[in-house]
């Protein structure tokens, strides 16, 4: 992963998620997609915190979109790494947040670590 192509990725996906477009932020994720939140629990009562697939990941961030209708997030940095990108941002009431995420050869994001300053 260089660091322009994670610049791309990291711009594009804040931006998905600015203009509450579900369809271009499920658009950055694999089919068979890992995704594990601290918020998972809540918003989909999966208490392991991690949904499997896009549909279902889908199916969560519509939840997430409906909960926080003035949701905005403002990217701080994009770290990379092999294969992967780190979002340091700011998310909902300006508290900070970091993704780990891995891409796979077609540029889709395949595995997610969210991590969150608690509210």
């Amino acid at each position: 992963m260089n660091e322009q192509r994670a610049d791309s990725l990291a711009q594009a996906w804040i931006d998905a998620w600015n203009r509450h477009d579900l369809d271009a932020i499920v658009h950055h994720y694999a089919t068979d997609v890992e995704f594990t939140s601290p918020f998972v629990p809540a918003l989909s009562g999966e208490p392991s915190g991690t949904i499997h697939g896009r549909d279902p990941l889908r199916a969560y961030f519509r939840k997430g979109l409906d909960a926080y209708p003035n949701l905005h997030f403002e990217l701080i940095r994009t770290l990379t790494g092999v294969n992967s990108l780190l979002l340091y941002y700011r998310r909902v009431n300006g508290l900070l947040a970091a993704e780990m995420m891995t891409v796979d050869e077609a540029g889709q994001i395949q595995t997610v670590r969210v991590h969150y300053v608690k509210e």
